[in-house]
């Protein structure tokens, strides 16, 4: 599950070789590079590690927190892979999909792309942030799939769903739209407050990965980094058991 950063290799698991499309959803939501965004370095290494065994549809998928097109941030952070479509949440036929757990959190359910459902495996890969004192790891990463034409845009985007509390909102997303793995970009801690472009950044050397819960529990442990959403996941999958 951790590996050094200078030594990473992605070795697909083997229910990508059964794939027939394998969606990747970085975190891109800025025209900025690493450790704001996920590097092209990282997706290069996925995107060879899956065609290593597999020679499944490959798309890219994310969206701008105001709104505006993803297609120029893919291009400014170099995301001009040969044989991967890069696509814009914006653009998306959009579902109405239940939650699955028998009392919700907050959400009872949400709106996601048509894409998703019609991809085989899920990856979510996002670099290691601190965003206002709490962890944004492979699961907050997720956000950015949800359209702010229902949910409203705002200074941080998704204004409506902050305002219902983030860290109950994530959990109801978890079990809604359940990515097969996680991977954390954390050769460094990006640690921002106010400003999304803007903070420290400190050494790590290492990358993550795994089940999405799994990676982000890792290293909320491991590293001292608050992560409220995943305290709540852990009573949901409790009474999902129950």
């Amino acid at each position: 599950m951790i590996y050094s950063a200078s030594q990473f290799t992605f070795k697909a698991p083997e229910a990508i070789s059964r794939a027939r499309r394998v969606l990747i959803k970085p975190s891109a939501h800025f025209a900025a590079g690493y450790p704001v965004t996920t590097s092209r370095d990282m997706i290069t290494r996925i995107i060879k590690g899956i065609r290593w065994i597999s020679d499944a549809d490959i798309i890219i998928l994310d969206g701008t927190p105001g709104g505006e097109p993803v297609k120029p941030v893919f291009q400014s952070l170099g995301y001009d892979f040969p044989r991967v479509l890069t696509l814009d949440v914006k653009d998306s036929t959009w579902v109405e999909v239940d939650n699955p757990l028998p009392k919700p959190f907050i959400v009872p359910t949400f709106w996601i792309p048509n894409i998703i459902l019609s991809s085989d495996y899920l990856i979510s890969v996002t670099p290691l942030k601190v965003v206002k004192g709490q962890g944004h790891f492979t699961i907050a990463n997720l956000m950015s799939l949800l359209p702010i034409v229902k949910y409203g845009g705002g200074k941080d985007g998704w204004k409506n769903l902050h305002a219902m509390g983030l860290d109950k909102v994530l959990a109801d997303l978890y079990f809604t739209l359940p990515f097969d793995m996680g991977i954390v970009e954390a050769r460094q801690k990006f640690i921002t407050d106010e400003d999304p472009l803007h903070g420290t950044a400190e050494d790590v050397g290492k990358i993550y990965m795994g089940k999405p819960f799994d990676v982000d529990l890792e290293i909320s442990e491991t590293m001292g980094i608050k992560a409220d959403y995943l305290e709540n996941i852990k009573l949901g999958r409790q009474e999902i058991e129950i």
